[in-house]
């Protein structure tokens, strides 16, 4: 007979039996859920509940069943239905008629979300670890390449040039948020639901602060009916793992395109790669195409959880049974993920020539060309459409900004033209200040001819470790402020350990 069999006339059906078992899965909260009784038992015996031999009783044969579990030696029943009456059950056939002690003023209800904040205060805890060995590798790299230059885009178009380590530290920034969710996730799970019973409490005199102390929670939940009806925190949990994902899945989309022979900035590691079973010159990049595909698993665990609880009224419903599948696959898949995606990323090989070459055809100077000219004087707008000329007349001689001469520049600016065009004189006229180096003219000053803002200076604008170095503002890709930048992420590390190991 089921343990809460006394109701019941006649035995449950078999098909009953296995569609409302839940052992099958929840059985990965065994440990928890021992744990957690023998911190229930103990606070039983030392407030009298119970007497202190019967929870002596209990406390050693719980943690004997905890080592059996563990070294393989007993097997669950799912006429028990789930990890908690399993434990019960196995407990009665070691110690007897005292077992049935162990659940005196607790309920399932309370029990399972107790196991449930357990397990995800330790899979927040070691998705974290993986968090900062993923970090720790970003910051090795962004290290190495502080100066390595490559084409930031926009548009999957070059934009402007900047550094791999800059490019690097950009993941890097979202996955120290992504921690941060996973902090803030675990202090609202840090809070102990047991003591809430089904729903209403217990009549008992328990010590929930006793419970909270052996188990390490922050506090003890406020409210019995919310203790036993929400999941939120599962929900939270979930809600950033999917955006570790994201971020995971958006790295592993940009290795892939450079991976390919367009690209060619990376090279895969053979321990992290795959052939093909008929065209033997493959290297295939399928660690990095799994990522991105069970990104949408986790993203399903999310949704199946938020759509199981949008409609449940309080406080406990079955339909609560259903977050175990879904949360255990989701960390399962996230830090699987983490697990290999790391030594992935830390043995790329990254062609530095292939990048730079990559930036100086795509015209990712362009800008600096512009600023250029508005720091010998002229006008933002008026600089960018001669600089849009001068790359079209690149484009079709198959040219680069720095390979055209003084002469070109100043004959295909279109400056003279244009203001032909408009009836004005080929010249520009502006009163402006000069430059902090001095170029351009001073206050009251005209200038006669826009093309002869175009000087010998203009080849050390244009030169893509200058363009670079010269974004130095806080937080840029010049290697100088990437440099600073591996150093707060070094010291954002170290702090992130303690508080891991404290926590």
């Amino acid at each position: 007979m089921k343990l809460w069999g006394g109701r019941f006339a006649k035995e449950t059906d078999a098909l009953m039996d296995d569609f409302h078992s839940s052992i099958h899965f929840d059985q990965k909260l065994y440990r928890y859920d021992i744990l957690g009784s023998i911190a229930h038992a103990r606070m039983l015996g030392e407030t009298g509940i119970i007497s202190k031999e019967e929870a002596g009783q209990l406390i050693a044969g719980l943690q004997d069943l905890l080592q059996e579990i563990e070294a393989g030696q007993v097997e669950f029943s799912v006429k028990a239905e789930d990890i908690h009456m399993n434990i019960e059950m196995l407990l009665t056939e070691k110690i007897g008629a005292v077992a049935k002690k162990l659940h005196t003023a607790r309920s399932r209800n309370d029990q399972v979300t107790l196991d449930t904040r357990m397990y995800v205060k330790e899979a927040i805890t070691e998705t974290q670890r993986l968090l900062l060995e993923l970090l720790e590798t970003l910051q090795n790299l962004a290290e190495e390449h502080a100066g390595t230059i490559m084409p930031g885009y926009t548009h999957l178009q070059i934009a402007q040039p900047v550094t791999l380590g800059h490019h690097l530290l950009a993941y890097a920034e979202m996955l120290k948020r992504d921690l941060g969710r996973l902090s803030d996730c675990y202090k609202r799970t840090n809070v102990l639901p047991l003591g809430a019973g089904a729903l209403a409490g217990t009549t008992f005199p328990l010590d929930r602060a006793m419970v909270a102390r052996e188990l390490g929670f922050a506090a003890v939940s406020e409210n019995s009916m919310d203790s036993v009806s929400d999941r939120d925190y599962v929900v939270e949990l979930l809600g950033a793992l999917s955006l570790v994902m994201l971020h995971l899945s958006r790295f592993c989309e940009e290795i892939i395109l450079w991976n390919s022979q367009e690209w060619a900035f990376v090279e895969l590691d053979d321990a992290y790669s795959t052939g093909s079973s008929i065209m033997p010159q493959k290297k295939n990049p399928d660690v990095a195409e799994l990522i991105r595909g069970k990104t949408g698993r986790v993203y399903g665990d999310l949704f199946t959880l938020l759509t199981v609880m949008k409609g449940l009224p309080l406080a406990y419903n079955k339909d609560m049974q259903e977050d175990k599948e879904a949360l255990f696959d989701g960390v399962k898949t996230v830090q699987d993920c983490l697990s290999i995606f790391t030594p992935m990323l830390a043995t790329l090989t990254f062609n530095r020539e292939r990048m730079r070459e990559a930036a100086q055809k795509g015209f990712s100077n362009a800008t600096d060309l512009a600023d250029y000219l508005v720091r010998k004087g002229l006008g933002f707008r008026d600089a960018h459409h001669v600089v849009g000329r001068l790359v079209n007349y690149c484009l079709a001689r198959g040219k680069t900004l720095e390979q055209l001469g003084l002469e070109e520049m100043r004959r295909e600016s279109g400056w003279g033209q244009d203001n032909a065009n408009q009836g004005g004189e080929d010249t520009h006229q502006r009163k402006e200040n000069p430059s902090p180096g001095g170029e351009g003219p001073g206050p009251g000053k005209e200038l006669h001819d826009g093309a002869a803002l175009f000087t010998e200076d203009v080849y050390a604008a244009l030169a893509l470790e200058n363009v670079v170095s010269r974004r130095r503002t806080y937080g840029g890709t010049s290697p100088e402020q990437v440099r600073l930048a591996v150093g707060r992420l070094k010291e954002y590390l170290e702090q992130a350990r303690k508080e891991l190991a404290q926590s």
